[in-house]
């Protein structure tokens, strides 16, 4: 079993967050989550989910994956084990990330534990990847993945591809899942690869 970090800010396309947090818990493995208060935001407003009580709504539509391998953590706990680099984290993805959250973390600024924590993976040299969902998207922003990629994180910029014919867009948000699962290195079944 791995441990795995992921991140939801408030830019557009919650659904690919969630829908990563599923599979990977589906897949047997252990998740650290951390919203913003600008994607619970837009957990409300793409998704449609009443955030009123937030720990209702994770038990909602997270509880049956057991509580062992689900952990939640607020944007200022930084008791969390996941804000150190003693504690064995496999991989972080903040998905969907914003660029405020991308400065910060390009900046090391570790105003919060998702930048915090995605500062401990780029010291330690563990995976992290971010999969940034904007446009269009100015020389700012650019410099910023590029400072990212320089320290050892990868982007994974919020781009379905349509050579496996999607036919919905459960079909395009698993595409981009998927890639992000396969750069993870946990297995999943949610597009037909090229070539099959």
């Amino acid at each position: 079993m791995k441990t795995f970090t992921i991140g939801i800010t408030g830019a557009s396309g919650a659904v690919y967050g969630i829908r990563l947090v599923q599979e990977i818990l589906k897949s047997g493995h252990k998740v650290h989550l951390v919203v913003t208060e600008a994607g619970w935001q837009v957990f409300r407003e793409e998704l449609l989910w009443n955030t009123e009580d937030r720990e209702a709504c994770l038990e909602e539509h997270f509880a049956s994956f057991g509580s062992e391998r689900f952990h939640y953590h607020t944007l200022r706990d930084f008791n969390a084990p996941i804000a150190s680099g003693s504690y064995q984290n496999d991989g972080m993805v903040i998905i969907p990330c914003s660029m405020g959250t991308l400065s910060g973390i390009a900046h090391g600024a570790s105003g919060n534990l998702l930048e915090r924590t995605a500062d401990v993976m780029l010291k330690e040299s563990r995976k992290l990847i971010l999969v940034p969902r904007e446009t269009p998207l100015h020389k700012i922003h650019l410099e910023n993945m590029i400072k990212v990629t320089d320290a050892g994180g990868k982007i994974v910029p919020a781009m379905p591809g349509f050579y496996h014919l999607p036919k919905s867009i459960d079909d395009l948000v698993n595409f981009l899942v998927g890639k992000v699962l396969d750069n993870l290195g946990v297995h999943h079944e949610l597009f037909t690869r090229w070539g099959d």
